[in-house]
């Protein structure tokens, strides 16, 4: 997944505008034009697509997680220059508040299966012999699965009835 494609999707599921995005990334420590934001939630097959980058995005997260939760005593986070899937996942989990039975049952809803074990070992340090990476498919399921229970609580999930899957198959697709 791309850093743009994880911003899109975040700005979906909380149904954010241009303002509350632009607000995001400054609590995040980063100040971006409304056009540059605009560029980076285009497709990348559009003309003028900006690609977000690793510190743009680490700094909306790092902003999303003083939205969601308020900020810390201290200093805070500087945005890394460098993200990986698993410190996504980490920083969504910490936003909303997410304990490993909420994301099981998060990805539950996305139809995907994983265990706690292997849902674990996202979490744990680069060193640790259990450690794990994250792949795109699962932040993708992640993803999906926040947004079911965050825009569309309501939605029931049948993949040959429903029409809130069919959108969600077809966005998967694009």
């Amino acid at each position: 997944m791309t850093n743009n494609d994880v911003l899109r999707r975040i700005r979906y599921i909380l149904d954010y505008d241009d303002k509350k995005m632009l607000n995001i990334f400054s609590l995040g420590g980063k100040t971006i034009s409304s056009d540059a934001l605009i560029k980076k939630l285009k497709k990348n097959t559009e003309s003028d697509f900006l690609n977000c980058s690793d510190n743009h995005l680490a700094a909306f997260l790092n902003g999303l997680i003083i939205e969601k939760r308020g900020e810390r005593d201290g200093l805070q986070p500087l945005p890394e220059k460098k993200l990986n899937n698993n410190m996504i996942f980490t920083k969504l989990k910490i936003a909303f508040r997410l304990k490993s039975d909420d994301i099981l049952e998060m990805l539950s809803l996305a139809d995907f299966e994983l265990s706690s074990h292997e849902l674990s070992s996202f979490f744990r340090k680069k060193t640790h012999k259990n450690y794990r990476e994250c792949k795109d498919q699962v932040l993708r399921y992640f993803l999906k699965g926040l947004q079911l229970k965050y825009r569309q609580p309501d939605a029931k999930i049948d993949k040959s009835k429903d029409s809130v899957w069919k959108s969600l198959s077809s966005q998967e697709k694009n």
